[in-house]
């Protein structure tokens, strides 16, 4: 008969070896780094498109994008659902076809490049087409023409005409003009800059594509200008007037007509997630020969959609946060309040950042202490005074956001990153230790709590954690086997040793 402590001991080994042999195949097989100082950033940019059923046949075509401005598109998928689909291409510009016949409900199809930066060249230079003359009604046009002439005025040559421009179109500015044709415009504010630049004879282009930021679900298509200055091509953003191209920006097409286009069907939307990861320069270079070898690894999340692959990306460190839990509260004896309120306080860090993040925390702890005493005064059922610390929490919440945001102190708006019901219900376990065990014993746990939280939160920023949790998920099972082994400990615990210092001395 097999003893419990020998199953545990054989379950756990095997999850380590899995884990440890699935991450080595991809070391050794598929190339993939094992440290985060040997990658490249590779973006992962997955656009979709969703649409609702109208009357008659179906046609739904995406520009595609190409490589350009640095970046190389290293792999691309498509999925159809059930659409006729096809590729076209004339001269340098590339779209994608879906068709169908009829349509019964709404549909979502995707579509899924792989980019990396390979350096930070410019867009290439082409020939500038002539200026447009935009078509204005007669009060746009009178207050398009005086605008153009106060900036020119004010200027010394194209470029800072457009800059000028944009400052004066931005929230806040003074020009009645400028304000003027921003509110009796449908269009968005950089048509409103086109057709300014248009009016006063320079050549200008519009450049639609997306802000990179990892993680980041639903982001739609951004828009910069471009103008000619008689000698070279300047980007120019139109939400700071900034020129130059942004580090962080994916150039998805520069000039042409609209990027999406959905015959036979209504309410079409065009939504992207994105998602930032970490592979060899080798690997990369290789990616689109190799994509179906890769695709065999059964424990890989690249083949999941990217938004969740973002959800992904942070759920994967909580299995790293779990252990440190384990370690701190079974090998050194550290009391805390409960067993995930550290996992869920170093979540919150990650948003807020360590120091902030403690503030904040403590603060709202310490007013809710305070409520919380004198609701207890009241004799309340347990569910409603949980209920009323929640409301608490959630007013105090509000509270700071309001104040912090009226000082300018924009970081402390990521309040809200805290878990509320968890603030809540710790003030009450607190509330209730303070009742029971005194104030010595909620500093112990609430110490010890935040003590854990610390260490979970500096292994869960940690890059190579990251890395290593996001490029070798299968470690997670490795991970638990380590959990499991740890949950049979029966010795001596470190807090334990040191109290028990002097007894071995004695002996």
């Amino acid at each position: 008969m097999v003893s419990s402590r020998t199953r545990i001991e054989i379950i756990s080994g095997l999850l380590i070896l899995i884990g440890v042999g699935l991450m080595l195949y991809k070391v050794f097989v598929l190339g993939f780094p094992l440290a985060p100082g040997e990658y490249r950033d590779v973006w992962t940019i997955e656009g979709k498109i969703s649409f609702k059923p109208a009357d008659g046949p179906v046609e739904v075509e995406l520009k595609l994008p190409r490589s350009q401005a640095g970046w190389e598109i290293v792999d691309e998928h498509f999925a159809s659902s059930g659409f006729g689909f096809d590729i076209r291409q004339h001269d340098d510009k590339r779209w994608a076809v879906w068709s169908r016949s009829s349509l019964e409900q709404p549909t979502t199809l995707y579509y899924k490049a792989q980019a990396s930066r390979l350096s930070n060249q410019g867009l290439p230079e082409r020939a500038p087409r002539p200026p447009v003359e935009p078509m204005l009604e007669t009060d746009q046009l009178a207050a398009t023409d005086r605008l153009v002439e106060v900036i020119s005025a004010k200027s010394s040559g194209p470029e800072r005409f457009t800059a000028l421009l944009i400052q004066s179109l931005l929230p806040g500015a003074s020009d009645p003009d400028a304000q003027f044709l921003l509110s009796t415009w449908e269009e968005e504010r950089h048509r409103v800059i086109l057709a300014v630049l248009g009016r006063a004879g320079i050549p200008a282009n519009e450049i639609r594509g997306i802000r990179l930021e990892d993680g980041r679900r639903r982001q739609t298509l951004s828009a910069l200008i471009e103008i000619h200055n008689g000698k070279d091509w300047v980007v120019f953003d139109p939400e700071t007037a900034q020129p130059g191209l942004p580090e962080g920006f994916f150039v998805w097409q520069r000039r042409g007509k609209e990027i999406l286009s959905v015959v036979g069907a209504r309410d079409s939307r065009l939504e992207f997630a994105l998602v930032s990861n970490s592979l060899p320069a080798r690997t990369v270079a290789v990616m689109g020969d190799r994509a179906e070898e890769i695709a065999l690894l059964d424990f890989s999340i690249y083949s999941l959609p990217v938004e969740q692959q973002g959800v992904f990306k942070g759920l994967l460190l909580i299995p790293v946060a779990a252990l440190v839990v384990v370690i701190m509260r079974l090998l050194v004896g550290i009391s805390t309040s409960g067993t995930f309120m550290p996992i869920l306080i170093a979540l919150a860090f990650m948003q807020t950042s360590l120091w902030l993040g403690l503030a904040i925390f403590l603060g709202l702890v310490s007013a809710g202490l305070v409520i919380r005493s004198w609701l207890s005064h009241m004799n309340l059922l347990l569910v409603s005074r949980i209920s009323a610390v929640v409301i608490v929490v959630i007013f105090l919440m509000a509270a700071l956001a309001i104040l912090s945001y009226r000082m300018g102190l924009d970081q402390v708006l990521t309040v809200t990153y805290f878990p509320t019901i968890i603030l809540a219900w710790t003030i009450e376990r607190m509330s209730i230790l303070w009742e029971e065990e005194g104030p010595h014993e909620v500093l112990v746990q609430g110490g010890g709590s935040l003590l854990v939280a610390v260490l979970a939160y500096a292994a869960m920023s940690s890059k190579l954690v990251s890395h290593l949790t996001f490029n070798f998920p299968e470690l997670t099972l490795s991970l638990l086997g380590i959990i499991l082994l740890l949950g049979k400990y029966t010795g001596y615990r470190l807090s334990e040793l040191y109290r028990f210092r002097n007894m071995g001395d004695a002996g």
